[in-house]
């Protein structure tokens, strides 16, 4: 395995930080305001081929993991609330298309997906059914012609500026846990839907909005994959898609380690600069290395995916320790800056809170450990 980047993507990747610097950095504030990231921002990433596919001749495919996950790390560092905005476009919503949509289905939706024309999110968690994705209690109704959707889905991220919604419903409601549950691509503008964008503070300015479906109508060539398996094939959305987490919050604490040495240097106490002081030197040491720790791990995975080999267990390992690294550095450079930490509006006050959102994403920190558990004895044999 090359620990390098590649030379094509050193390119690229220069032109999406300077594409970052131009068009994210400066309308930050304004989108912080409003707590919505804009369409347009969608359709320029689009327009660079920067939305999780490319043009491969004739047909799109998917771009490379690690070259995803760079551009998900840049995003990190500068906002985590616009790149888990991308994230849930790309890597939940358009992925649930890409893995077990129908031709026809890629046809009519990847390309204006790919395009940031059309936005595509992911609804799944319900008010009681999180990390147990089985619980859900949404049901899906057998008509002629299709299904009849009814229920509620909670925290949606991307829920109120999508077009579509990949949807989780029980369509056997007599089957085992396994097999009740199906899975659906719906028009947001249906009759029956109403979206309630809920007020939160962290991953700001991406919006969480509650989906609420009443006898609502999806014809039965909008059934995404097999009827019955929407509960393995959300579960391997998520696999998929804590690849990309893992990356944004690897992001999220090295904006906030950088955040911390810059103000550690400049800063004055009892006579000295706040880095000279031993306790910070070596807290610097052992976050960098735990940095360090987690991009190996990550890098890991992506090559891991990109050779189609098995990636559940490194994609756990990436996102568990991504999310305890930025906790901990997110935590340690507030306490840097002291009382201006907790002021909304100070840069550095988004690197905590975000992390705390990124250990709720994909999976729970339990979740993680009870997915690294399951592995592991698996490889034991037992």
């Amino acid at each position: 395995m090359d620990f390098g980047i590649p030379a094509e993507f050193e390119e690229e990747l220069g032109r999406y930080k300077e594409f970052i610097s131009r068009q994210l950095t400066p309308n930050l504030g304004a989108w912080y305001a409003r707590k919505e990231v804009p369409r347009d921002f969608f359709i320029e990433l689009g327009a660079q081929g920067w939305l999780g596919l490319e043009a491969d001749g004739q047909r799109l495919r998917e771009h490379n993991p690690l070259k995803e996950a760079l551009f998900m790390e840049h995003l990190g560092i500068i906002s985590p609330g616009t790149g888990v905005a991308v994230l849930a476009q790309v890597s939940l919503g358009m992925m649930g298309i890409i893995l077990f949509g129908s031709d026809n289905q890629k046809e009519l939706h990847l390309p204006s997906a790919a395009l940031g024309q059309k936005l595509v999110c992911l609804g799944n968690t319900e008010a009681r059914a999180g990390s147990d994705v089985a619980g859900i209690s949404t049901s899906a109704t057998s008509v002629e012609g299709g299904w009849i959707l009814n229920g509620a889905k909670s925290f949606v991220t991307n829920g109120y500026i999508s077009d579509l919604a990949l949807i989780t419903a029980v369509s056997d409601p007599e089957a085992d846990r396994n097999s009740r549950i199906s899975m659906f691509l719906v028009d947001l503008e249906s009759k029956g839907i109403s979206r309630t964008k809920l007020h939160k503070e962290v991953w700001i300015p991406s919006d969480l909005t509650r989906i609420r479906l009443e006898d609502v109508f999806v014809p039965e060539a909008n059934l995404v994959g097999k009827q019955g398996r929407g509960l393995q094939q959300v579960l391997e959305i998520f696999t998929n898609s804590r690849i990309t987490i893992a990356a944004l919050t690897l992001g999220t604490a090295e904006g906030a380690f950088k955040a911390g040495i810059e103000h550690a240097r400049k800063r004055d106490v009892f006579g000295q600069k706040l880095v000279n002081f031993q306790a910070k030197s070596f807290e610097i040491a052992d976050f960098y290395s735990k940095l360090e720790a987690v991009r190996m791990v990550l890098w890991k995975t992506c090559w891991e995916k990109q050779q189609g080999a098995d990636f559940r267990l490194s994609a756990s390992i990436a996102k568990y320790l991504s999310v305890e690294s930025a906790r901990a550095i997110g935590q340690w450079a507030a306490d840097l800056f002291g009382a201006a930490s907790v002021v909304y509006e100070h840069p550095v006050h988004k690197y905590p809170m975000d992390a705390w959102a990124s250990s709720l994403g994909e999976g729970t920190q339990d979740i993680q450990k009870l997915i690294i558990f399951r592995e592991v004895m698996k490889q034991a044999g037992g």
